[in-house]
């Protein structure tokens, strides 16, 4: 496959359906790993790939990257998306009073009601279509159904999410005073090469990685509460980085955001969301959203290592268009 051409830096504000097309286009992967994948860029991780990564565990430190799944979480109902209900069934007051069980058995049980995208997760290849299509050039309506995802479902993707992860702290080098960027701050292609300059040669990024970029965003929001965290402006990605990605045949991305990308989008002219509507059905790339990565840009930062073996594999959902996760990087 023939590198495609880079696009220019900037954008025509007035004009987001021609910015998108051009750049779906450009960028588009399909075919390149067949016409039956399922699983697009993370054909990139493979065993040596992972060997490699392990090998980079020298301290054996486990550091989560989940947000809490509980009821105080970002989510406030924009499009039927709610925190996780967690509701016990059986509890030790029950055992108290005696559950039938013989010979002094007790016991509890717990049930949890959530969206799969409203805490920590992965945004899965159905996920996101673009002009009725989805991942590798499949007519939409093909793909997900009442009956779920039946083509690219979370499920393909299980035991393909472990690899080398790299840490990306844009917040700390653009903003060393505070961390943390301005919402609505759209990250360049030169924030990232000047941010991977920074930190050093363990944050260079390579074929196959999981790329964490931290924003600050979540930093702020658990200090000065959600307010309009799930939907409203965010420092990320801008849309002219997508050449970037698909340039640097990452694996996987992931943010501390609810949206990965910068909002309010990049236009004067209704938009939403473009880089997901080329990254997931044109690139084929596997999104990562409210990560908390600000232990881990910690630790990073006292090391001087930006790179770990990462453990990130979704729940084997069958049919699911995403999936909450309990990501771990490990020192």
């Amino acid at each position: 496959m023939s590198a495609p051409s880079e696009l220019p830096a900037d954008l025509d504000r007035t004009d987001p359906e021609a910015e998108i097309a051009a750049r779906a286009e450009a960028y588009r992967n399909w075919g390149r790993w067949g016409a039956d994948d399922a699983i697009g860029t993370l054909n990139f991780i493979d065993d040596a790939k992972r060997a490699a990564a392990a090998a980079t565990a020298t301290t054996g430190r486990v550091i989560s990257l989940a947000q809490p799944f509980d009821m105080d979480g970002p989510q406030k109902g924009w499009r039927r998306r709610t925190n996780p209900v967690h509701t016990m069934l059986d509890t030790g007051t029950d055992a108290e009073r005696g559950q039938g069980f013989p010979h002094g058995l007790g016991g509890a049980d717990d049930v949890i009601a959530m969206p799969l995208q409203c805490s920590t997760q992965w945004d899965g290849l159905g996920h996101i279509f673009d002009h009725g299509f989805a991942w590798n050039g499949r007519r939409a309506g093909d793909v997900v159904t009442s009956e779920g995802d039946l083509v690219t479902g979370i499920e393909h993707a299980a035991s393909a999410i472990v690899s080398r992860g790299v840490l990306l702290d844009v917040g700390r080098h653009l903003r060393p005073d505070t961390g943390e960027l301005d919402d609505g701050y759209a990250i360049t292609v030169d924030d990232l090469e000047a941010t991977i300059a920074a930190q050093g040669a363990t944050s260079a990024v390579e074929r196959g990685d999981i790329l964490l970029v931290r924003t600050g965003q979540y930093a702020r929001t658990r200090r000065e509460g959600w307010g309009e965290y799930a939907g409203g402006a965010a420092p990320g990605l801008s849309l002219t980085t997508a050449g970037w990605l698909h340039r640097t045949e990452i694996a996987a991305i992931a943010t501390d955001t609810w949206g990965f990308e910068v909002r309010p989008n990049e236009f004067d002219a209704p938009a939403f969301q473009p880089l997901h509507q080329v990254a997931i059905p044109n690139i084929g790339l596997t999104i990562g959203e409210m990560w908390n990565l600000d232990e881990l840009a910690d630790a990073c930062a006292e090391s001087g290592r930006y790179s770990f073996l990462l453990s990130a594999p979704p729940l084997p959902i069958t049919g699911a268009v995403g999936s909450p996760i309990n990501p771990v990087a490990i020192l």
